[in-house]
């Protein structure tokens, strides 16, 4: 399905505009995505990105980067290193976003303090859903 969705980070300093290519949410499990949001990286796909604001973007490893707040820090934007396509935060999404969470991708690398039982598909590494 393709939205224009909308959001913004925790200051309100960043602000965006996309084209969701997808109609549902994935919940990443790696180690970066963890130690980058604080727990799990839960994310929908999207092109056609417009953003305002104090945006940053950090390269996290050889293939991907990250775009945040250079105000308050917000976690907002994952993409891989020159790539068109974003994946965006989806707890800076403008509600009501009509998206349900999909499925689990990297769960080799889950963190040892929760379980995942929620009964949606779960991939040891990364999906094409």
């Amino acid at each position: 399905m393709n939205r224009d969705v909308t959001g913004r980070c925790l200051c309100g300093a960043v602000t965006f505009r996309a084209r969701s290519a997808e109609d549902g949410v994935r919940a990443c499990h790696c180690g970066q995505c963890r130690r980058w949001s604080g727990h799990v990286w839960a994310a929908v796909g999207a092109r056609d990105l417009t953003v305002e604001g104090p945006l940053r973007w950090y390269r996290s490893s050889d293939k991907a980067e990250r775009g945040f707040c250079t105000e308050c820090g917000g976690a907002l934007l994952w993409r891989e290193t020159g790539g068109d396509e974003v994946d965006i935060a989806a707890g800076a999404l403008d509600q009501p976003t009509g998206l349900t969470l999909q499925g689990h991708i990297w769960v080799a690398d889950k963190g040892d303090y929760y379980p995942i039982a929620d009964g949606l598909p779960q991939w040891p590494q990364g999906a094409d859903t």
